[in-house]
């Protein structure tokens, strides 16, 4: 008589529980954009090997600079937090597999209990014999030794949907961690090029000193001799200050880039050894950027922004799956006595219990419906930084494609126009030196050698930033 009115109660749970249920929908989806065939003005052979391809010990050919970048992927705090991020994603992958599994403990516990004289447990035990011969005490001791177990079976998928979600988050984590190699590795070469640079026009600007103070000498000699006035002396005066202050802001760069550096790799502020020579040096690898399809696989951002997808739409399943019953065992199995003495005596002291649940929620949904709402969200959430990852990505590269295309040609500019001016600076002191030329004519074409120069460095240094932007945009760095 008692199977029906049962099976009737859950019958009517799982009603109403599908009938909500029915309403929650985890097929998400967004528009999204086609991915362009390759990259705009860009059209590569298809032969060589790819940049992102190349190790990065392999892509960067200064064996100091590889040291640095060494040290930094060792060192640097960002990285170092980035894998305890990974440590701490897979203690919760473990406890979410430990979540499927029954939990089994060990108990060992005692109590006193008293029951009244006038309640039907104090009634019967005063005529009941607890062992032959003696009634149940008063109060009565109560001993139990022995495992306790509790069982959540995963009926609806809920269990395992969070076990997925938090292998994805791992696997996002790994990622994530690539990423922040990646651009670590960028930086260390981007601010040692910056170093390089700054040694040039730290050199330049030395060389420049000396030029402008030979020929502030001349013009004071020139006006012990009567051929020059005291507003010439001043003018080249000023221009040797103006020059040594341009040092000094040179000197004040360098100790800040070094010191850039060192934070990367983690140490407190010392010198960066490093060899300027090879900074005119060319790359010898071949400009090959390949499709935008190949970031998907390259890109450890888009990679762990396509795990965190993956985790949404498992936390999504998992949320729709807590509308439906709960199924729950609990178990004991030990022994048990009201005396030490015969808590050990096998069968008498032997307890067990078994005890089955099945739990639905059925007035107080608010809170599953937020959850779900907010686990509907942050999948959508994901879905668009997906989209908005590999945006990123493909415009960065366009850019840094269109910025060496132009880049080398501003350098083949400025490498003429600085020869030019070094020309004419030489020329310029000799017709001063002929009384053919004003020393404002010397003045300008030293200030425009200087410029010239100082222009031709900072666009090698661009050319050289925009190869370690364009190889860490296509994916490379991290392996």
């Amino acid at each position: 008589m008692l199977q029906k009115p049962k099976r009737f109660i859950a019958a009517a749970c799982l009603a109403l529980t599908a009938g909500a249920c029915s309403q929650l929908d985890t097929e998400l989806s967004i528009q999204k954009p086609e991915l362009p065939a390759e990259f705009s003005g860009y059209k590569d052979a298809g032969s060589s090997v790819r940049l992102a391809e190349i190790d990065w010990r392999d892509y960067f050919s200064d064996p100091q600079l590889i040291v640095l970048i060494d040290a930094a992927v060792s060192n640097n705090p960002d990285l170092q937090m980035a894998l305890q991020r990974i440590e701490a994603s897979r203690s919760s992958v473990k406890l979410a597999n430990a979540a499927l599994l029954p939990k089994v403990d060990l108990a060992i516990g005692g109590g006193m209990r008293k029951f009244g004289q006038y309640t039907m447990d104090g009634a019967g035990n005063a005529t009941t014999d607890i062992t032959p011969g003696n009634t149940v005490p008063e109060v009565l001791p109560d001993i139990f030794v022995g495992l306790q177990s509790s069982w959540e079976i995963d009926v609806w998928g809920k269990l395992r949907n969070q076990r997925s979600a938090a292998a994805s988050s791992y696997l996002s984590s790994i990622d994530a961690a690539n990423f922040v190699i990646s651009n670590l590795v960028a930086d260390v070469a981007i601010y040692y090029n910056e170093l390089l640079a700054l040694d040039h026009e730290l050199d330049i600007i030395r060389a420049t000193i000396r030029k402008e103070q030979e020929a502030l000498d001349v013009i004071k000699w020139q006006k012990e001799a009567g051929r020059a006035n005291e507003l010439a002396v001043q003018q080249f005066q000023a221009e040797v200050l103006n020059t040594q202050v341009s040092e000094k802001n040179a000197l004040q760069h360098i100790t800040e880039i070094e010191n850039k550096i060192n934070f990367l790799l983690g140490r407190y502020p010392q010198p960066i050894p490093r060899s300027k020579e090879v900074f005119f040096v060319e790359p010898n690898h071949r400009l090959a950027a390949g499709v935008p399809s190949q970031l998907l696989e390259n890109r450890p951002d888009i990679r762990a922004a396509e795990f965190d997808i993956q985790a949404s739409q498992f936390d999504l399943q998992a949320a729709k799956a807590a509308f439906y019953p709960n199924v729950n065992i609990t178990a004991t199995f030990g022994f048990q006595a009201f005396d030490p003495e015969f808590l050990f005596q096998s069968p008498a002291s032997l307890a067990y219990s078994v005890f089955g649940q099945l739990i639905t929620p059925l007035v107080n949904k608010n809170a599953l419906e937020a959850r779900f709402n907010t686990a509907k969200a942050t999948q959508l959430t994901a879905m668009y930084n997906y989209q908005k990852t590999i945006l990123n990505a493909y415009v960065e590269v366009a850019n840094q494609l269109s910025n060496l295309k132009n880049l080398q040609q501003v350098s083949a500019l400025k490498r003429q126009q600085s020869d030019a001016l070094r020309h004419s600076v030489e020329v310029s002191n000799e017709l001063y030196k002929a009384a053919k030329a004003t020393y404002l004519e010397v003045l300008y074409a030293q200030q425009s050698a200087l410029r010239s120069n100082l222009e031709l460095i900072n666009a090698t240094k661009q050319r050289h930033v925009a190869g370690i932007n364009l190889y860490k945009a296509l994916g490379g760095g991290w392996q």
